[in-house]
């Protein structure tokens, strides 16, 4: 496999672990005492009675332990908990009141908060605003305000999204379309800046517990009021026809947010890539090193811009150039609102597919950024925050309302991607229960990757009787695993669950063919209900 390897800080991953970030993750040590009871003691009450377990538990039950038990996941740490969707009746627990760390489960939490406060129908709205006044030749006196609202889709995604992303035309279709309809209006000068405004919420690029090389891929792109094409950039690496030519290097579309300093020289045709990038924090200065063997395909990066409003107030900028309006001014952000007395005209808008549409994309497909822009325009129709800290403490009533135990999720963002995230298997199945009653529940489920169709699930378990049957969010960092979701049984039982695995110290795909294995254990041990003991299956084979 041909791999990129980038250093930041003295930090280096490489391009083919981009999806499974490293870093060790360390969970709570858990452990528990039983007081020896004196000789003297009064006699203490019975203790409740033990449930009886079903032929149905108890098979699913030996087939968990034995999965999570053997190898090295064993050494691991394991929560779990699986629940009758209907009756709420617990039909299997591990360590479910346990804090772990969730990674993208912690997006079941975000999505459901978000289509709770803001609703299936809301609609992101951008503008492209002035204070200034368009005289008869054409020149508009004054700046151009980009205003950013959080909508996650300035891009060229299709919708709605189908089992696959879809894209039409170029990255920065909607900033054209709102570059066409400010020309489209007369203008044919701008005397003053164009100006990208972020201050819709305040301004915190990367929450606490994002690793450094997170940030220079899409997967840890800036959070910004403004996202234009997830806030990312390609870079275009084309090799030479002989061994020592130069490789070309073309970032798309351009942007002031950095330049790229290209060492790259192409090997000879037989020889394997070998590419080294790197970018410090703060830098503007991107720096690519290595070969790539003659006459290769082009290697092509996705590399995450650190100033998404200067980002985008570029675009615009030369977008309207390029459509002959000249330009007085600069690019510039701004990241703080100030009140004027006059209000201001809207040049162009642009206003989003519904929230029910676009959660599908987040949750199929476990898009950071957008998840991090759901929380915060759902913060925000709440109430005024000013912090990280404020933030995470606005959907606190609604995991309350949900039935989340106080205290069961420690939260540091949206998506997961922070390592600071601590919830228990309890709360995710709250919340996964809660969101059956509510009327958004269609887009929500909808939104769940499907086993061996679609989004991350879409390779897992194929050939087995989770295919079609298990919808649920996975979740991976380095050392984590996790799923959580419904499962559809044959009987039509619909099953809740939660499975994360923390510490997991094996090759990464161990963990993975676990989770597989429960899921597959769960259709197959309660899709015939009246089925006797002895008919348990061993453990299907991991694909």
């Amino acid at each position: 496999m041909n791999r990129v390897k980038v250093v930041c800080v003295a930090v280096t991953v490489t391009l083919s672990f981009t999806a499974f970030l490293s870093i060790a993750t360390t969970c709570l040590a858990q452990s528990s005492r039983t007081a020896k009871k004196s000789p003297s003691a009064r006699p203490e009450s019975a203790p409740p009675r033990e449930k009886t377990l079903t032929a149905n538990e108890k098979r699913f039950a030996a087939r968990a332990e034995q999965l999570l038990d053997s190898g090295t996941a064993g050494q691991g740490e394991w929560g779990a908990l699986v629940i009758d969707a209907q009756t709420g009746d617990t039909l299997y627990q591990r360590n479910a009141e346990k804090f772990l760390v969730p990674a993208s489960n912690m997006k079941l939490l975000t999505t459901a908060f978000a289509l709770a406060t803001l609703g299936s129908d809301y609609r992101f709205r951008t503008t492209a605003e002035t204070r200034g006044v368009i005289d008869a030749d054409g020149t508009l006196s004054g700046d151009v305000v980009l205003v950013g609202r959080g909508d996650p889709n300035l891009s060229n995604r299709r919708f709605p999204f189908q089992s696959k992303e879809e894209f039409d035309g170029v990255p920065e279709r909607v900033l054209s379309e709102m570059a066409d309809a400010i020309v489209a209006r007369g203008v044919k000068a701008i005397s003053g800046d164009i100006v990208g405004d972020d201050s819709y919420f305040p301004a915190e690029r990367y929450p606490s517990g994002w690793e450094i090389d997170d940030m220079v891929w899409e997967y840890g792109a800036a959070i910004s009021a403004i996202v234009v094409n997830d806030n990312t950039v390609k870079l275009t690496l084309t090799p030479g026809l002989n061994a020592g030519d130069a490789v070309q290097a073309e970032v798309s579309p351009a942007t002031p947010d950095f330049f790229v300093e290209n060492h790259v020289l192409t090997s000879i045709a037989e020889a394997k890539a070998d590419l080294r990038l790197s970018r410090n924090p703060g830098s503007s200065v991107v720096v690519v090193t290595g070969t790539l063997p003659a006459r290769h395909a082009p290697r092509i990066l996705t590399l995450a811009v650190e100033e998404p409003a200067l980002h985008g107030a570029a675009l615009l900028k030369n977008l309207l150039e390029k459509r002959g309006v000249s330009v007085g001014g600069v690019a510039r952000a701004v990241h703080e609102s100030v009140v004027l007395p006059d209000p201001p005209r809207t040049l162009a808008e642009h206003t989003s597919v519904p929230v029910g549409e676009s959660v599908k994309l987040v949750n199929k497909i476990s898009q950071n950024l957008h998840t991090e822009m759901y929380l915060r325009v759902a913060a925000r129709q709440t109430c005024a925050w000013k912090t990280p800290e404020e933030l995470v403490n606005v959907p606190k009533s609604f995991y309350a309302q949900a039935g989340i135990v106080e205290g069961d999720v420690v939260q540091a963002d949206g998506s997961g991607l922070s390592r600071h995230d601590l919830v228990t298997p309890r709360a995710l199945v709250a919340v996964l229960q809660y969101a059956q009653k509510e009327p958004w529940f269609d887009a929500y489920y909808a939104s769940l990757p499907i086993a061996g169709v679609d989004g991350t699930l879409e390779d897992r378990m194929k050939k087995t009787a989770a295919v079609g049957k298990i919808h649920a969010k996975s979740g991976s960092l380095e050392h984590v695993r996790t799923r959580s979701g419904y499962a559809e049984t044959a009987s039509g039982k619909r099953l809740i669950f939660s499975f994360m695995g923390n510490n997991q110290a094996g090759k990464n795909h161990e963990a993975t063919d676990i989770l597989d294995g429960l899921c597959v254990a769960l259709v197959e041990e309660w899709s015939a209900e009246a089925a006797p003991v002895g008919s348990a299956k061993h453990p299907a084979r991991k694909n």
